[in-house]
């Protein structure tokens, strides 16, 4: 446990952070969490725990041995599960890319769909009106629907290999959202041009499907945002038939670090723009830097632009 004196706040003492997953040797999450607490003049330092035993895992998230968490595959519904409190953000993924310890609390969110939408707008992308579609139903991918829905798209398609799986999560997510919309009071747009959490339950038609049997929608999709897992290894292939696509399309690939996929490939020679999940990454980690901050009483005086582009240049990316 992380010793601190009494009474101090988590931002005067030394404080550690880690990313868990597994693989996770290709991830840039150190540098630039190490970057931004630097910048910010904070005693803290952020490791990587690579560990592919489920059960050494929870022992480690149990023990609550840091301030911050950082959970990436496979672990995000184990997250979910051992948070003492949950944001509506992790509670409609069902599951967590984040926890953060406040006193006997674990509280936590899920920032990959917020990160997805912030990257996606600083490219160019406008989501109100549009038609999205997200491949997978994890967690990943629903954290990503709902924030596309929040951004102002007119149709969230939700497809799997399987499309009663797809109806199955998808409907379970839909409960979830209208309870939460209806129970609590209206939580405000979290940036200018998106809707309210009840409005965007209201507007959106959340529809499902699969990759064999939704071949049209995926043809008239504005967006095509893969979230699954396929690319990470070396001759992975495309959750979905590439000969759908075709320029005027956006696709995006949350995959990055492995060099460039069957997706991104295929997108790129249809003539759509295409990008990969560097930028996903960074935005993500800048939500993250201000929510950990915001919960340790750190002073965190940089906007998000500058915070993006500081841990980009950490991470040698370009976006």
């Amino acid at each position: 446990m992380t010793v601190s004196a009494a009474g101090a706040p988590p931002a005067e003492t030394p404080q550690k952070l880690y990313v868990l997953g597994h693989p996770i040797a290709h991830s840039k999450s150190p540098v630039m969490y190490n970057a931004a607490y630097e910048r910010l003049g904070l005693p803290w330092h952020y490791g990587a725990m690579d560990l592919p035993d489920a059960l050494d895992a929870r022992a480690f998230l149990k023990k609550r041995d840091f301030l911050s968490v950082n959970i990436t595959t496979p672990y995000k519904p184990l997250a979910f599960e051992l948070a003492t409190a949950r944001a509506a953000s992790a509670r409609l993924a069902h599951g967590a890319n984040v926890l953060v310890r406040k006193g006997d609390a674990l509280i936590g969110y899920n920032t990959d769909g917020q990160g997805c939408v912030a990257n996606l707008e600083r490219a160019g992308f406008d989501f109100a009106g549009k038609r999205v579609a997200v491949c997978g139903t994890g967690p990943t991918s629903l954290a990503i629907l709902h924030a596309a829905a929040q951004a102002g798209a007119d149709e969230a398609l939700l497809l799997g290999r399987d499309k009663d799986r797809a109806a199955e999560v998808l409907r379970a997510y839909v409960d979830e959202y209208g309870l939460l919309a209806r129970a609590t009071i209206d939580l405000p747009a979290a940036s200018e041009g998106h809707l309210s959490f009840r409005e965007a339950f209201d507007h959106v038609c959340f529809k499902y499907g699969s990759y064999a049997t939704s071949t049209q929608a995926i043809a008239a999709a504005d967006l095509i945002i893969d979230a699954t897992p396929l690319g990470m290894a070396e001759g992975d292939p495309a959750p979905f038939d590439t000969a759908l696509l075709h320029g005027g399309q956006w696709v995006f690939d949350a995959v990055y670090g492995h060099g460039e996929t069957a997706l991104v490939a295929a997108a790129r020679a249809a003539g759509a723009t295409a990008l990969d999940g560097a930028g996903m990454l960074v935005a993500q980690a800048v939500v993250t830097v201000q929510i950990v901050c915001d919960i340790a009483e750190a002073p965190q005086p940089l906007g998000f632009d500058e915070l993006f582009a500081l841990m980009a240049e950490a991470a040698g990316f370009d976006c």
